[in-house]
């Protein structure tokens, strides 16, 4: 198990290069109030003095302090550095202990002031001479034969009035800096406080309770144990009665000020806390002080590291699999440019026709798109708008009754003029000119909006070829509009130009004239009622006998025919066949186009011998109509609706097929070869496919980690499963 802290050292060591936040590896974090002895307690742990000394703020930078226990006899091979030559590799050899930065490459300090001016000098670097703090973490290592293997972070301490060229935050800005790291749950939090203040006040305490409130990774130290009141111990502190301390409160004797100054050195100090501990709380020095706080940090780190290892390999694994598809997604930076750029072309035109015929391989399932949408475009929307447009919408019998007044000219019509019926339908047909248009641009938009469910990888690496595609297929559609809605309106126009009533779907005259013989029958038993209603009339009646009337009589002076039946009113024109034709309504209606009845004639009496007749109105007054004017209504509507149902079948099948074969079909056949012949041009290749300014970064620091994310598995992996237990 011993071997586990080196790895996750070499694991840190990796990590460094793309910062530590992607993994959160095992550390021990120390926290605690300014001056509390926080850097005493490392510098007992290591056995020398590395770190700066002065009053106020001291450590204004995390520091990321690894100690690797090295063999004596062994140095160099535990350092892990074989590629240290000529000085350095001979201070190795010869030193006993020594440092490196992770900074300063491979630089070796055998001389710990050394560190402690370079620690300074990186301090003020980074975070300025007047007191300011940063975040960037300081790393050093440590090799000696005298430590334990551990890895701890040296934080700021707790402060409350900003001084120097602190900010006025400086207190939230510490604050939100420890917890960030103690709020890493893979580390062990290390707080300390000093003896001679009351444990109930310690900001460490309270803030590792706030983050760990189950205090399973909390760990306290005691400080300043020979600096306490006199009368005073901390006996019921260390016992945990005072504020109980899951990992265990463990008690250390700091340096003094005077020990400092006096250059006393670490070893000499560690005994004279001993032998305090030994004196002042025999029962309890087997248990406190630095050696055995060495030892407990060693052993909850090795713990901790055992129980974290299975998930962070896992994470290792996941992270692998998800920057691989990353690189991926970034592609390999582009070596010949004419390839390059028409395998994008080919793609996107290939998947733009795909998204069209439905055989795209990303298939969407939250909406319909491409082909799909067209589809309903045509047989859902454009067909329900047909089946929803009445074929007698906004036709008023006054327009009907008028327009066959209109066509007659003076003198009365015996039969229904031709001309009423060709200008009624001819107005009907139009109505369905405006959803054809509507039909088009809805294909449009939707050939347009293919275009973003075709930006593959490739497009968002090069923002500028992405543009000029978007441009060349938005002007390809652009083209197709005129020559779409120019066949559309032609074939609104070709059913305008010639009405075709000998159309084998057209009405059946015959239909037409058994309303006729059914509009007799009615008068004639109208006629029979009225005279069966007068007395005398009824008496002769009665006297005579009863003769049989024929079924239809001459209309409107029409001459009789030779086979006794009616003579046909319907003209020739009319004659085909229209099955499911129903019979008009025959209500009375509330216009109608017969000219009122004129009045007599007024006299004016101021001038004598002018007679003055009523206007005619431009619109005919209201009146009941008659028994020829309901009939004639009656059949310019049925054969109105008859060719309005017949035109409207014809344009439902053909705008969806003039659509396809001028728009949708032409823009598939054509959008490979405009793609070409407006992009793949010398002078424009470079500038198509230069990548956007931060892709090039985001590539290279993918690639950082995709690397260090490899390596940290091969390290995990050489784990054997009995290291873990």
């Amino acid at each position: 198990m011993e071997a586990l802290i080196p790895v996750i050292n070499r694991l840190q060591d990796v990590f460094n290069t793309v910062g530590t936040d992607v993994i959160q590896l095992p550390q021990i974090v120390v926290v605690g109030n300014q001056s509390s002895g926080k850097s005493s307690v490392l510098e007992g742990l290591v056995g020398k003095d590395f770190l700066p000394r002065g009053n106020g703020i001291v450590t204004r930078r995390p520091l990321v302090l690894q100690m690797v226990h090295v063999d004596p006899e062994d140095k160099r091979g535990a350092s892990g550095e074989g590629e240290v030559t000529g000085r350095a590799n001979e201070e190795e050899i010869t030193a006993d202990e020594w440092g490196k930065f992770l900074h300063t490459k491979n630089k070796v300090y055998t001389d710990f002031e050394e560190i402690r001016e370079e620690i300074q000098n990186e301090t003020d670097r980074m975070a300025g001479t007047n007191k300011g703090i940063v975040h960037d973490a300081i790393h050093l290592r440590i090799y000696s034969p005298k430590v334990l293997n551990l890895t701890l972070v040296d934080l700021p301490g707790l402060t409350k009035v900003p001084v120097g060229d602190q900010p006025e935050d400086i207190e939230s800005q510490i604050r939100e800096m420890l917890v960030k790291y103690i709020g890493n749950p893979n580390s062990i939090i290390l707080a300390v406080t000093s003896a001679n203040t009351d444990m109930a006040t310690s900001e460490s305490l309270k803030l590792a309770k706030e983050i760990d409130p189950d205090g399973r990774r909390t760990l306290a130290v005691i400080t300043k144990l020979d600096l306490m009141d006199a009368g005073t111990d901390a006996v019921d502190v260390l016992c945990g009665r005072v504020i109980p301390v899951k990992l265990g409160i463990i008690g250390v004797v700091n340096r003094s000020q005077m020990d400092i100054n006096n250059k006393k050195v670490i070893d000499d100090a560690v005994k004279d806390e001993s032998a305090f501990l030994q004196r002042k709380y025999p029962a309890l020095a087997s248990r406190n002080g630095t050696a055995y706080l060495a030892r407990t940090l060693n052993r909850l780190l090795m713990h901790h590291i055992r129980d974290c290892l299975p998930e962070l390999k896992t994470r290792v694994n996941v992270m692998t699999s998800q920057f691989q598809q990353l690189m991926a997604s970034f592609g390999e930076p582009v070596e010949d440019k004419s390839q390059t750029l028409l395998q994008i072309i080919t793609k996107f035109a290939s998947e733009y026709c795909a998204t069209i015929e439905g055989t795209s391989r990303n298939i969407e399932t939250s909406e319909l798109c491409g082909g799909a949408r067209i589809c309903y475009i045509f047989h859902e929307t454009f067909g329900r708008t047909l089946d929803s447009i009445d074929p007698l919408g906004g036709l008023r019998t006054i327009d009907i009754l008028t327009a066959i007044r209109n066509a007659t000219g003076p003198r009365p019509a015996l039969f229904v003029p031709e001309v009423s019926f060709e200008l009624l339908s001819k107005r009907q047909i139009r109505r369905l000119e405006e959803p054809s248009m509507r039909c088009i641009e809805l294909v449009h938009e939707e050939m347009q909006r293919i275009i973003a469910h075709c930006g593959t990888q490739d497009l968002l690496r090069f923002p500028r070829l992405h543009d000029r595609i978007v441009e060349v297929v938005t002007t390809l559609l652009r083209k197709r509009l005129p020559a779409t809605n120019a066949m559309v309106e032609n074939i609104v126009g070709i059913e305008l130009a010639y009405i075709n009533t000998k159309h084998p779907d057209f009405a059946d005259a015959s239909l037409v004239n058994v309303l006729v013989e059914q509009n007799d029958r009615e008068n004639s038993r109208k006629s029979t009622r009225l005279a069966e209603s007068v007395p005398e009339n009824r008496e002769k009646n009665d006297k005579q006998p009863k003769l049989q009337t024929p079924q239809t009589t001459p209309l409107d002076g029409a001459p009789p025919r030779l086979d006794g039946k009616e003579s046909s009113w319907v003209p020739s024109w009319v004659r085909g066949s229209a099955p499911n034709l129903k019979s008009a309504s025959s209500d009375n209606l509330s216009a109608t186009s017969t000219p009122p009845q004129m009045s007599s004639p007024k006299v004016e009496r101021k001038r004598p011998g002018i007679n003055l007749l009523p206007d005619v109105p431009d619109v005919p007054v209201s009146r009941k109509l008659s028994s020829r004017e309901q009939r004639d209504v009656d059949v310019i509507k049925r054969l109105i609706q008859s060719y309005f149902l017949i035109v409207r079948k014809n344009i439902q099948d053909s705008v969806p097929k003039s659509i396809m074969h001028f728009l949708v079909n032409h823009v598939q056949d054509n959008l490979q070869s405009e793609l070409v012949g407006q992009l793949y041009r010398q002078k424009e290749i470079d500038t198509l496919l230069n990548e956007s300014e931060h892709m090039a970064q985001r590539r290279k620091d993918a690639q950082e980690m995709l690397q260090a994310l490899q390596k940290a598995g091969q390290i995990i992996s050489e784990i054997r499963e009995t290291h873990l237990w």
